[in-house]
């Protein structure tokens, strides 16, 4: 997979309105006929004017790099970014993009995979679900959202997935309504779920799994991670040659390295990106990201949420 530090200038050669308020856009690049490759589950920063970047899952099929698909939710209530997406963006539009990159991939393996999404957490889904189909490998998708009649990339799912393998619940049809608890109340040895979608639907999801082995429950949020309300507290990054950076109680350990002269990348600054991923040395870390498995937090450290108690010694 190519680096996610490139930027391609990639041309809108299709930008379609979705149930929901959803924009769905197609790019490609205006003189290569391939983009990098990508998996299942990865995601592209968009880069907006006035140095805001979004991240957007690609979900398309990742066996089609002619083109990358993006599907785009209207909020409102956000941050600004989707809203001028939706306002500005046309075919023939040109936008900066980043090579694709995966915090979301699908795990090897010949068990069955229950897919779960939730309103616009189709997006990474969708393309599991499409690469699991071209694999001839078993799966369910289980979709819920609010109304039918809200309800983006329908068509989409009905064309490119076996209709055996999909179900879509309704919360305004009570016909279709389906207890998450349930769905996950029993399982195979060697099956693995992935779930992506709006704060509660992830919370419910995270609940009902409880009781699956680690390693087989992976999730996406579009949502910062809360925490647990204790105030900051400063604490000290050590760098690999010995140089120490003081974190504040009023900062971030990103912004404190930035001060200190340490050129790092970042994106979404709340965690849920990767972006500013790097490697620990040593200490105690407070993982505050939305990214790292629990393996990575050995070893690895989130220093635009992330923080610490005493000295951090980090590989920069």
């Amino acid at each position: 997979m190519a680096s996610p530090r490139i930027i391609m200038k990639l041309t809108v050669t299709a930008a379609r309105k979705e149930p929901g308020d959803v924009l769905v856009i197609d790019l490609k690049h205006p003189r290569k006929p391939v983009l990098p490759a990508f998996e299942a589950g990865s995601h592209v920063d968009v880069h907006l004017p006035e140095g805001k970047v979004r991240q957007y899952s690609l979900c398309g099929d990742p066996t089609e790099l002619g083109r990358y698909t993006i599907a785009v939710k209207r909020e409102n209530d956000g941050r600004g970014g989707s809203a001028w997406i939706h306002e500005t963006i046309a075919v023939g539009s040109t936008l900066p993009v980043s090579a694709p990159r995966n915090h979301f991939a699908l795990k090897p393996g010949e068990g069955p995979t229950l897919l779960l999404a939730g309103g616009i957490g189709i997006t990474p889904i969708l393309a599991m679900a499409r690469a699991l189909t071209r694999q001839a490998k078993p799966f369910e998708l289980h979709y819920f959202t609010r109304s039918r009649a809200l309800t983006p990339l329908l068509a989409a799912i009905g064309s490119d997935l076996p209709g055996g393998n999909v179900r879509i619940y309704f919360d305004d049809e009570p016909q279709t309504r389906q207890n998450i608890a349930a769905l996950l109340a029993n399982r195979s040895d060697d099956a693995q779920t992935y779930y992506c979608g709006p704060p509660g639907f992830m919370a419910v999801v995270g609940r009902a799994a409880q009781h699956w082995p680690e390693g087989t429950v992976h999730f996406e949020t579009f949502q910062p991670p809360e925490f647990d309300g204790a105030p900051p507290e400063p604490f000290v990054i050590e760098l690999a040659e010995g140089r120490v950076v003081e974190v504040s109680a009023e900062t971030t350990a990103l912004a404190a390295l930035r001060a200190a002269g340490v050129p790092l990348m970042a994106s979404c600054e709340n965690g849920v990106c990767g972006t500013c991923e790097c490697a620990m040395l040593a200490g105690q870390p407070i993982h505050r990201d939305a990214v790292l498995s629990k393996e990575a937090r050995g070893h690895r450290f989130i220093p635009c949420v992330s923080r610490a108690t005493g000295v951090l010694k980090l590989d920069l």
